[in-house]
């Protein structure tokens, strides 16, 4: 394979994915996108092992309409991803978020975040514990100052089929994969000129978008170029429950929500089965390659914490688990997306820090935008730029599970 493409894209999960769709999707674009994925299966992918799960509940508005679009999209997305008779059905699950603050300082937290996302108009309320009992019956709430309830707007949903429908509808609107690996990038001064591919050799690019997922400092430093980004792992487990709560609850026809506790363990309901996690008391960066799951975790943190919430999780079952990598941005948990300011048709869409399945939709717009309109059209992700790393400047989102 040799040739130019206008862009070449390398990461063919769900954010790569994003960016060719709206590219070719754009009346105004009429270049040729190429995606590069190093592993067709994503067996491994972040987007694959991902809990696949959409919020609104952040501390920044930026993150807030990042993901109230994506809510758009995946409400539409049977309609906008149709190929032929081939609808994709996302399977979206509205069961909200549920956020518990057992401290004041927690507690003030909520209301600081609650202020932002109701300045943005999501569909967030503050409950007292009285109403969280009622609300939720199973759930003991002797500790808990303030709850934060997604009303609508959140829930959790097909990841596979997210990047799937975005993959199909860009091939069907003249978009090319390969299954290859990028081993170099050509520059010459401020510009990059190509990649270079383990299989099929050099490829010359009039833009290059990094969508290496936690792959991305690799990426970067094939053009010369350094990004915070490291691969950190997260296990997620499977229970089943022998007295089951779902369909317990007062609210939003007997669902009950992706929880996170104080302590930052969370569990929602999958299937008849219950999915469940929680942030690793060390966090280092591992090897690219290493998906083996903490079981410990499950065992000394999470099945007591749920004990110790709902008599419902006294008497549960390990059914599964598993472990997949966050790109996790080091400097501040946000994303980074846009053009390198010394290399301007390099551009970042790196660092999601475990959002990045909510997050696709709007950055493979705002991506799209920069490289058929140059700028932002819709939503100015201008702050969430890599200027900000290399100023090591943060631009802190608190709430991050």
């Amino acid at each position: 394979m040799q040739g130019h493409y206008d862009v070449v894209i390398v990461g063919g999960a769900v954010i790569g994915s994003a960016v060719a769709y709206y590219l070719m999707a754009d009346p105004d674009f009429d270049g040729k996108v190429l995606i590069v994925e190093r592993d067709p299966s994503f067996a491994f992918a972040s987007t694959s092992l991902s809990a696949a799960s959409i919020r609104t509940q952040f501390s920044n508005a930026i993150n807030v309409q990042i993901s109230q679009y994506g809510a758009q999209v995946i409400r539409d997305f049977a309609d906008l991803m149709a190929v032929g008779d081939q609808r994709p059905d996302l399977c979206f699950q509205p069961g909200g978020y549920l956020f518990l603050a057992a401290s004041e300082a927690q507690a003030e937290t909520l209301r600081a975040n609650h202020q932002v996302q109701r300045d943005c108009g999501a569909d967030v309320v503050l409950w007292s514990p009285d109403q969280l009992a009622r609300a939720f019956p199973h759930l003991r709430v002797d500790d808990v100052a303030l709850a934060s309830y997604g009303q609508s707007g959140e829930g959790w949903f097909d990841n596979s089929g997210l990047m799937n429908g975005f993959r199909a509808k860009a091939r069907a609107l003249g978009a090319d994969f390969v299954a290859d690996e990028v081993t170099g990038i050509t520059r010459q001064g401020g510009v990059v000129t190509g990649v270079t591919l383990r299989s099929a050799g050099q490829i010359a690019a009039g833009t290059v978008v990094n969508a290496a997922g936690p792959r991305a400092a690799q990426v970067a430093q094939m053009a010369g170029l350094t990004i915070p980004v490291q691969p950190r792992k997260r296990s997620v487990f499977v229970f089943d429950c022998a007295n089951s709560p779902q369909g317990s609850a007062a609210v939003n026809e007997g669902r009950l929500p992706l929880m996170i506790d104080p302590s930052g363990v969370y569990v929602r309901p999958e299937g008849r089965c219950f999915l469940t996690g929680c942030p690793p008391q060390d966090d280092p960066a591992v090897d690219y390659d290493d998906f083996a799951p903490r079981h410990q975790e499950f065992e000394d943190i999470i099945w007591p914490v749920l004990a110790e919430r709902s008599p419902a999780f006294e008497a549960i079952k390990l059914v599964s688990m598993w472990a997949g990598h966050y790109a996790y941005n080091t400097l501040d948990h946000n994303l980074i997306v846009g053009r390198h300011p010394e290399v301007a048709n390099f551009i970042f869409a790196n660092g999601f820090s475990g959002h990045g399945l909510q997050q696709a939709p709007a950055t493979g717009r705002g991506v799209s935008e920069l490289i058929a309109h140059g700028g932002y059209r819709t939503l100015d992700l201008a702050p969430l730029g890599v200027e900000r790393v290399l100023e090591n400047r943060p631009f802190l989102e608190r709430s991050v599970i």
